[in-house]
């Protein structure tokens, strides 16, 4: 298992009691091109999601349960939401907007709502945290290896339980990651900032400028997992964290 120095530390700083006795594991998983540091293999359920105008998308769970503590990866596959939109448009009422969007080439819309749904998955995960019986302690920008996102930490009124949580979208994928800790446990982000990106050969990336979905893709600065700045900035990795003490 390799995992970097402050994730490492981060590790050691935000588990305690039987989770302690655990082996953490780098999991990867090629086909969603994602690498993350849980407390044991996940296990993986193939589920679906649905966008914010209603299109129906193939997604896939990640979720490892230790004792009172929840760690989950979400990977939304958006990348076929085009047909799966325009499909779903042909049902919509005679004259209705989204069944037809804008026709030209530089309209937002699209049949079916295809085109705002994908600019919008970030935004639209994070108003769904937003949505839960909890208080928001903390929400800002971040970047994780140089592909943008939001970052969101709660405190969940029913037991007090402290989420931190952050989403991303990379080639047109939604990744939603989200760890849940007892009370008075410290505050988990060591679990979302251990992600990485990874290639079509396995191998894990930063890019040397920021990443963001849907424009051009910037140069990649490095692969293997070597000298991708990890440990450098408080979010590890390369990453944003939040501000201290939320």
């Amino acid at each position: 298992m390799r995992v970097s120095p402050v994730v490492s530390a981060a590790l050691i700083l935000s588990i305690s009691g039987t989770v302690l006795a655990q082996e953490y594991v780098e999991f990867k998983s090629q086909q969603d091109r994602f690498s993350i540091v849980f407390p044991a293999q996940p296990k993986v359920t193939e589920t679906t999601y649905t966008s914010e105008f209603g299109s129906v998308l193939p997604a896939r769970d990640y979720r490892v349960d230790s004792g009172q503590s929840h760690f989950s990866v979400r990977v939304v596959d958006y990348n076929n939401i085009q047909a799966i939109a325009t499909e779903k448009a042909k049902a919509c009422p005679d004259g209705a907007e989204t069944c037809k969007g804008g026709l030209g080439a530089g309209s937002s819309t699209g049949a079916g709502y295809w085109k705002p749904d994908i600019e919008g998955a970030v935004i639209h995960a994070t108003w769904e945290f937003m949505q839960r019986d909890a208080k928001v302690v903390f929400l800002g920008w971040a970047n994780m290896n140089l592909v943008e996102g939001h970052m969101i930490n709660l405190v969940n009124n029913k037991d007090k339980s402290r989420t931190s949580a952050a989403i991303y979208m990379h080639e047109n994928k939604l990744y939603v990651l989200e760890g849940t800790v007892p009370a008075g446990y410290p505050v988990p982000d060591f679990f979302q900032q251990s992600v990485g990106w990874l290639d079509e050969s396995g191998n894990e990336i930063r890019y040397l400028t920021i990443y963001h979905n849907g424009y051009p893709k910037p140069e990649i600065a490095n692969r293997g997992g070597q000298g991708q700045g990890r440990g450098q900035g408080p979010g590890g990795r390369g990453g944003n964290a939040a501000p201290a003490g939320r």
